[in-house]
């Protein structure tokens, strides 16, 4: 199986995600991109939309329900959101959804800043591995992997997806 071309699956989510904010009669969302892919994303869906507005950035490090497991990743950033998030229509952006962890912990960071009115979840590729309920509004695409594989973004530009093998233990 060939991974897809971020390049091609980035114009049909904008055009997608145009009709999910028009259906639910949203005007102004608040774009909030995950650290690192999901604000890669972000960027090149805010471009492909045409539109130049601040962009929410989240490191959901201290959020992750595994953080006792996997340990202080050395690059936690402070997360930025230039903007109020009570009563927004946020749209939440990331690369891979996998198990779902990952956005439940943005989700959780987000209701600390304030309630949001509505939360749009955009993923470049699904990878339909969850473990939690959790599903896109808007999908690049949805893969299946073998269980010792993973798909990484590459970026920021151009954005380009990339297969690994997990080591054998």
């Amino acid at each position: 199986m060939t991974l897809p071309d971020p390049a091609v699956l980035l114009p049909r989510m904008a055009a997608e995600l145009t009709r999910h904010l028009q259906a639910h009669r949203i005007d102004t969302p608040r774009f909030v991109g995950i650290h690192t892919g999901g604000v890669w994303v972000a960027q090149a869906l805010l471009a492909a939309l045409g539109r130049e507005e601040p962009l929410g950035v989240l490191d959901v490090s201290f959020y992750r329900d595994d953080f006792t497991q996997s340990g202080l990743h050395p690059q936690v950033r402070p997360s930025a959101l230039p903007f109020e998030i009570e009563g927004q229509h946020l749209v939440l952006v990331d690369d891979v959804l996998m198990t779902g962890r990952t956005v439940r912990a943005a989700l959780n960071e987000l209701f600390d800043y304030g309630r949001p009115a509505s939360v749009t979840l955009v993923c470049l590729l699904d990878l339909d591995a969850r473990e939690l309920p959790i599903r896109p509004d808007v999908v690049g695409q949805t893969l299946s992997l073998a269980p010792d594989e993973r798909v990484k973004l590459l970026g920021p530009a151009p954005l380009a997806l990339e297969r690994q093998a997990l080591a054998s233990a």
